[in-house]
C-alpha cells in the first residue's frame, strides 16, 4: 500500500449494532501526522443478480425502499448470511425474490457500494438458463418481479427511473456487453 495515502487506526468504538449493520467510529492517524475520526458502517456483504430469462430481457424487482421513501426498480439482491458463499447467496436470493432458478451462474463483478463510509462489498452475478417457479419472499419482503427488454432498460435509465447503484452497474454492464 502506498504510504502517502495510508491512514493508521489508533482506536475504535462501536456505537451501534443492528440486525444488518454495525457502526463504529475510529480515530486515525493521517499521513501528515494529524489525527481525525472516521465513521464506518460495517456490512456483511451482498449479492446482486443480473438474471436473463432471454438474451433481450432482464428480471427486475420493484419494491418500496424506506430510506428513500420511494418505490425502486432493482436487480434481485440480498445480504450474505454468516459464512455463506456468494454463489449460494445468489442462487438463494434469485429463487426467493423472483421464483426463478439458474442453471448457469457466473460472477462478473465485485465492487464496494459506498467506500467513503462503508465496507459493504457487492458481488454481481450473471444468471442464465432460467427456470420459472414461485417466489419465496421473506415475511418482511413485499415486491413484484418484472421482465423488461433491453430497449425498456435504456429508456428507463435515460428517464431517471432506475436510480439504484448496484442495478445501474449491472444493467450498464449488460448493455455495453451486447
Amino acid at each position: 500500500m502506498n504510504e502517502k495515502f495510508h491512514e493508521q487506526k489508533n482506536s475504535s468504538l462501536q456505537i451501534f449494532q443492528g440486525k444488518m449493520i454495525r457502526l463504529r467510529v475510529d480515530t486515525v492517524l493521517l499521513p501528515n501526522g494529524q489525527e481525525t475520526t472516521r465513521e464506518v458502517v460495517e456490512h456483511p456483504g451482498a449479492v446482486a443478480i443480473l438474471a436473463l430469462p432471454t438474451e433481450d430481457e432482464v428480471l427486475l424487482v420493484r419494491q418500496f425502499r424506506y430510506a428513500t421513501g420511494q418505490v425502486s426498480l432493482e436487480l434481485p439482491a440480498g445480504k450474505l448470511e454468516p459464512n455463506e458463499q456468494t454463489d449460494v447467496a445468489a442462487h438463494r436470493e434469485l429463487r426467493e425474490e423472483t421464483g426463478y432458478r439458474a442453471a448457469s451462474l457466473e460472477l462478473i463483478l465485485q465492487f464496494y457500494t459506498s467506500p467513503g463510509f462503508s465496507d459493504e462489498r457487492m458481488y454481481l452475478y450473471l444468471a442464465k438458463d432460467l427456470t420459472a417457479g414461485e417466489q419465496q419472499l421473506d415475511a418482511d419482503e413485499f415486491l413484484d418481479c418484472i421482465r423488461i427488454t433491453r430497449k425498456e432498460v435504456r429508456t428507463r435509465i435515460e428517464q431517471g427511473l432506475i436510480t439504484d447503484a448496484k442495478t445501474l452497474v449491472g444493467l450498464l454492464w449488460w448493455l455495453q456487453e451486447r
